[in-house]
């Protein structure tokens, strides 16, 4: 267990997991509502994706909690990490197109966190969380994929700041070769449309 200021980071049990899927879904849903995914989300859809993280056998769910609470119960994050070997194949394709061995590549899936607690280090914790246990694998890279959105698009606000800068910060670089195509109903869509996902990746040390 690891502490920022206002929010306990920690691993949750399988069985912390599916007694708190459907707040976890909602969860996703509330962030992933914001620019640059403008998800339109549902609980059903998030509790069954959530599931196959669950029934990875090598998944971890990181859950934030607030310290202002009597006991960290009030969760405001989630982060999701598993070999990119268990992921499924649209994901693993374009490492296996770049030469990449899945089971060399720890995946880092979604991460989200309640506005008022960034900026407290809490997505640090994230990454040092997810990056421990891809070492305990013995992995040689991690990776994760962020979602690609054109500098006009018409929901981006004013004041919006990508994360590269963090991202980068923290070791990783973009690699536009290496992309996927995921579906999903944008907020402002009467359908799914696909979304291309961008990969970073870190060499560990």
């Amino acid at each position: 267990m690891s502490g920022s200021k206002g929010a306990i980071v920690r691993i949750l049990t399988a069985d912390e997991v599916r007694l708190r899927i459907s707040e976890i879904a909602a969860l996703r849903i509330k962030i992933f509502q914001d620019f640059p995914y403008i998800y339109d989300g549902s609980i059903d859809y998030e509790v069954k994706y959530l599931g196959r993280y669950l029934q990875a056998p090598n998944a971890r769910f990181i859950g934030a909690f607030s310290e202002a609470e009597d006991r960290d119960e009030n969760l405001i994050g989630i982060a999701t990490c598993l070999p990119l070997s268990e992921e499924e194949n649209f994901v693993k394709e374009p490492f296996l197109n770049a030469g990449f061995k899945p089971e060399d590549v720890f995946y880092f899936g979604e991460s989200v966190l309640l506005p008022q607690y960034r900026g407290q280090k809490v997505g640090h914790r994230f990454f040092d969380e997810r990056e421990k246990v891809a070492r305990e694998f013995g992995s040689t890279y991690t990776s994760f994929c962020a979602v690609h959105r054109p500098e006009n698009h018409p929901l981006r606000p004013q004041n919006y700041r990508p994360l590269d800068e963090f991202w980068r910060a923290r070791g990783y670089e973009k690699k536009p070769e290496l992309t996927s195509t995921f579906e999903w109903k944008d907020v402002d869509q009467d359908v799914e449309t696909g979304k291309t996902m961008v990969y970073w990746l870190r060499r560990l040390k």
